[in-house]
């Protein structure tokens, strides 16, 4: 089990990101959540199998048609214990 924090930037809201990216998550079997932050950034918190993670993480950097990733910085966690994974709004803690 691995869990990482991605901050990504670049063409990434208004653009069906998040959505992107919780359909890749259901498919890979990842936990977590995705999330718009302040300005024009979205923020990915997921864990998995190592595996999964990795060829989760390949499809979001790529991220949806419309959408343009110029900067992926991933940090490595620990791990948390989700169950789930959905799309948190700025106001969710």
């Amino acid at each position: 089990m691995k869990r990482v924090r991605v901050i990504i930037s670049g063409r990434v809201q208004g653009v069906g990101f998040r959505y992107f990216v919780q359909e890749k998550a259901f498919y890979f079997g990842i936990k977590g959540y995705v999330k718009n932050l302040p300005g024009e950034n979205v923020e990915i918190d997921a864990e998995g199998d190592e595996k999964q993670l990795d060829a989760f993480l390949a499809a979001c950097r790529k991220g949806p048609l419309h959408a343009c990733v110029d900067g992926f910085i991933i940090q490595k966690i620990p791990v948390y214990g989700y169950t789930r994974f959905r799309i948190r709004h700025c106001s969710d803690f």
